[in-house]
Formats: structure tokens, C-alpha cells, sequence
């Protein structure tokens, strides 16, 4: 189950649209494989775009930080969710008005490039709270935003990532920093600018005029969904923070068109997979077994990940089982072992 034989993925689209945190760089280190597959693109002079909720690097700094490991990159190519916020704010604020931020120099500098006025206190009278990701954000932050916001300021939140990619693990998101603020006014924010709302992908995808636009991303719950709202066709690299077994549990409003291991899968046929697959495809077979699903026969670990992306996604268990030797080493290689 591929996406067609001989047929590599991007020849299929005019632009390819990248998250950030998670696909192309973990933090401040480039995932294995993706310079090259980027260098690749734009060798062959391919389009491409980069969306990330990331709030807390301006788009020339997002850029310079790509160039530094590698990967080419200007300004206008990068799409922030806090040079969107600040665009929004600007657009149904005065001139000048006083905005109240949590988070980092760089989405401050995003509110003054639009004529706004950053301020830190809620004494200083501010229109609007926008919540960003910092990893210096702290209570005092958080306590002035929550007397703003109780006083009647808009509240803006750049994104809800509960969490962010690391080398060691999911770490806390600026979406945890929201929920402290939600629990302490008791109610959402007004508006949540990055994905999974399609604004980012839509700016993006209107780059390639009448051509098709590809999303690569890895979370189903920001990047794949935001894609399936803006109508995009998406590509799930598991180099990220979504893994097989959340992929098996996703939503029908999570779930990617193609599935590869990382970059590769761009190029290579054999390095992606479309989903759902049948269960009886790639020399697998799955069948329900009692309360789980059983895969058995021989094949690549994705064509099995497709055939149960089948099975479980038409209602069935989303639990797995080997039938076989060789089903327990392929799910072992999607990380699905008990």
C-alpha cells in the first residue's frame, strides 16, 4: 500500500508546508535525515513553507536558526502563530493600543511591528493578553494576565500545544500555560490562533496558486487536524511527538493521509504509506480477536500499520496482537510491543 508504484509522493504537490518542532529540528537540533530532505527540495526547485506554533522565535530568527543547520530558509517563508496573533490584533485593536504579553522578546517585537504596544502590568491598562510560549513565563506573569483578562482585556493564546518535543521527551507547551490561566478564570480564550485552527496552512497553501499543497507534520492533534480543517492533504512523520498507537485511537478529524518513519517517505515509495490500508494488503492479515486485533503474515512494518489503521478505524479495538514471527518484530518496529 504505497501511494502508487514508482510514484513519489512529492511529485504530487506544487508545495510542501513543514511544521517545525518535531520534523524538521528537535529544539535547537535537526532531526536525522530532514537537512538532506529539505536540501533535496529545494534542489529539485520545489516550493516550501514552514508553519510552527512556536511563539517564542520571530520569522527571521525561525529562518537564520534553518540556515544555521543547514536548511536555506528567508523570512517569508516562516509562518509564526505569533506573527499571526500580533496580524490579528492589529486588525480589531486602536493603533498603538496596549496589549499585555506572556511570553518572549520575540512576540513582543511581533506587536510592535504591527504598531502595537507591548506592556507587562495590568495596571497599564492593556486591550488585550497574548499568551505565548517562554521558557522563562512564571506566576507573575501569568497572575497579571489573569487580572487583565478578569478586568476585561481580549485574550489571545498563540496556541494550546499541551506539550513540545525534546530529546528527552514531550515537555510542558504553552498549552499547559493556558490551562493554568483556564482554571483560574474559568472559561477559554477568546481566540487560539495556531494550529489546529487552519489559518497557518491556509496563508500557506494560497503560495501555490492552483497547485496542491502537502502538510508534514507529527501530532495528530495540531498538525493533522489543522490540515483535515483547511483541507489539505498531510503526511504523519513519526519522528515526532505522535506515535503508532495514538494513530490507531485517532478521530476521523485526526487522521493524516499518508504515514512514513520521517522525511524520507517524500521521496522514496517505499518509505510511505497511504491510510487507511485494507487488512488483507502487503502480505498481512488482520482479524479481530476477542477484544483486540491480530496481525499475522510478512511484509513492511507500514504496510502492517496501514492494514490496522483499517481495522481500527472502522470501529474495531485500536489494541494489537502478533499472530506471527514476523507480525511481533514489525510491530516492534512501529513501537507497538506489548
Amino acid at each position: 500500500m504505497t501511494t502508487g508504484a514508482g510514484e513519489r509522493l512529492v511529485d504530487g504537490y506544487a508545495l510542501v508546508v513543514f511544521d517545525l518542532d518535531g520534523v524538521i529540528y528537535l529544539i535547537d537540533r535537526p532531526v536525522p535525515g530532514a537537512v538532506e530532505a529539505v536540501g533535496r527540495l529545494h534542489a529539485e526547485g520545489r516550493s516550501v513553507a514552514y508553519a510552527t506554533n512556536n511563539a517564542s522565535r520571530r520569522s527571521s530568527e525561525v529562518a537564520d536558526l534553518l540556515t544555521g543547520m543547514g536548511v536555506p530558509a528567508r523570512p517569508e517563508e516562516v509562518l509564526t502563530s505569533a506573527a499571526a496573533a500580533a496580524e490579528l490584533l492589529r486588525d480589531g485593536l486602536p493603533a498603538g493600543a496596549a496589549v499585555l504579553v506572556v511570553g518572549t522578546e520575540a512576540l513582543r517585537a511581533e506587536l510592535r511591528a504591527v504598531g502595537l504596544t507591548p506592556v507587562s502590568r495590568a495596571d497599564e491598562s492593556p486591550l488585550a493578553v497574548v499568551q505565548g510560549f517562554g521558557p522563562q513565563v512564571c506566576w507573575a506573569d501569568l497572575a497579571e494576565a489573569s487580572v487583565a483578562v478578569r478586568g476585561g482585556a481580549t485574550w489571545v493564546a498563540t496556541n494550546a500545544d499541551p506539550t513540545l518535543p525534546s530529546g528527552r521527551g514531550p515537555l510542558p507547551g504553552n498549552g499547559s500555560l493556558v490551562a493554568v490561566l483556564r482554571t483560574a478564570l474559568g472559561r477559554d480564550p477568546d481566540v487560539i490562533v495556531g494550529k489546529p485552527e487552519p489559518a497557518l496552512f491556509t496563508t500557506a497553501a494560497r503560495r501555490a496558486g492552483q497547485g496542491r499543497t502537502l502538510l508534514v507534520g507529527d501530532r495528530l492533534d495540531t498538525d493533522i487536524e489543522g490540515a483535515r480543517r483547511a483541507g489539505l492533504d498531510s503526511l504523519l512523520v513519526l519522528t515526532g511527538v505522535s506515535d503508532a498507537a495514538e494513530l490507531l485511537a485517532a478521530p476521523s478529524h485526526r487522521r493524516p493521509t499518508y504515514v512514513s518513519m520521517d522525511l524520507a517517505g517524500l521521496f522514496d515509495p517505499a518509505a510511505v504509506v497511504r491510510v487507511p490500508g485494507p487488512a488483507d494488503a502487503g502480505g498481512w492479515s488482520v482479524a479481530p480477536r476477542d477484544d483486540t486485533l491480530e496481525l499475522r503474515g510478512a511484509g513492511r512494518p507500514l504496510d502492517a500499520l496501514a492494514a490496522l489503521c483499517g481495522a481500527a478505524w472502522s470501529g474495531r479495538s485500536a489494541w494489537v496482537r502478533p499472530g506471527s514471527a514476523e507480525a511481533e518484530k514489525a510491530l516492534a518496529a512501529l513501537g507497538l510491543a506489548d
